[in-house]
């Protein structure tokens, strides 16, 4: 009876193996840690598979047009999956908001930042860390921030540059920078920010930063994208996504 138990219990793993796929998804820098949870919780869930790969959104862009065998995309903004939408690089229908992602100006040092941002007009540091505006979403609202708060012009020589907001995160955690804007969802668990001083930069300094998903046209065919991009708006993702700070459409 063991045996035909044992027999039985072999047989189902084998046809779930056999209908279990690999996504392949490129995820924005600044979504890494949700999406290193979600990813698990996928894969228990349905049996697939995932590769994930981190970076700058722009970086993203041009490697899919030229070609990447990515399956689905987290951007960090919306426009970039519109675009490769009409560029025929995404499958229409599928984009969607995932996750609204919120800037923050954040020291590892507890008293370097104030909770109204007021620092960034005393100057009292040598290194400002941001991503890159032409490439990160999170850098062009760092911009547009320091725009709106009129110190652009005077600190933009104390700017330390990331390749995408990561980098940008590690120059500040490293001590290369004293401090920088990067995204809440890097220094936030459970809701709450784990350690250093920090200013959440209020909505209305930069244009929303509304991160959109889309199956790639790699992907159109693949059951797997399909499957991750439906479990991405499910509860259970979205649990994790409003603890790391984000906010929902």
């Amino acid at each position: 009876m063991r045996t035909a138990h044992t027999l039985v219990a072999a047989l189902v793993l084998m046809v779930g193996a056999a209908h279990a796929d690999t996504v392949q998804v490129a995820v924005a820098a600044n979504f890494a840690g949700p999406v290193k949870q979600i990813a698990a919780d996928f894969e228990q869930a349905t049996g697939h598979k995932t590769v994930v790969s981190t970076g700058a959104t722009g970086k993203f862009y041009a490697q899919i047009v030229n070609g990447a065998p990515f399956d689905v995309l987290l951007s960090a903004d919306d426009k970039t999956p519109a675009k490769l939408e009409q560029e025929g690089h995404a499958q229409a229908g599928t984009r969607f908001t995932y996750a609204i992602g919120r800037l923050v100006l954040w020291s590892p040092k507890p008293g370097v930042v104030d909770g109204e941002g007021a620092v960034l007009k005393t100057g009292d540091f040598r290194h400002l860390s941001l991503a890159n505006p032409k490439v990160a979403p999170y850098g062009q609202a760092a911009v547009e921030t320091l725009q709106a708060q009129g110190t652009y012009d005077r600190l933009s020589p104390r700017f330390v540059l990331g390749e995408n907001i990561a980098q940008a995160h590690q120059f500040v955690a490293s001590g290369n920078a004293e401090l920088g804007f990067v995204a809440l969802s890097q220094v936030t668990k459970d809701g709450k920010i784990t350690e250093g001083s920090a200013w959440v930069v209020p909505l209305s300094m930069h244009a929303p930063i509304r991160q959109d998903a889309a199956v790639l046209a790699k992907g159109k065919d693949n059951p797997a994208a399909a499957a991750f991009l439906d479990f991405l708006k499910g509860d259970k993702a979205k649990a994790v996504i409003r603890s790391f700070g984000y906010d929902l459409p």
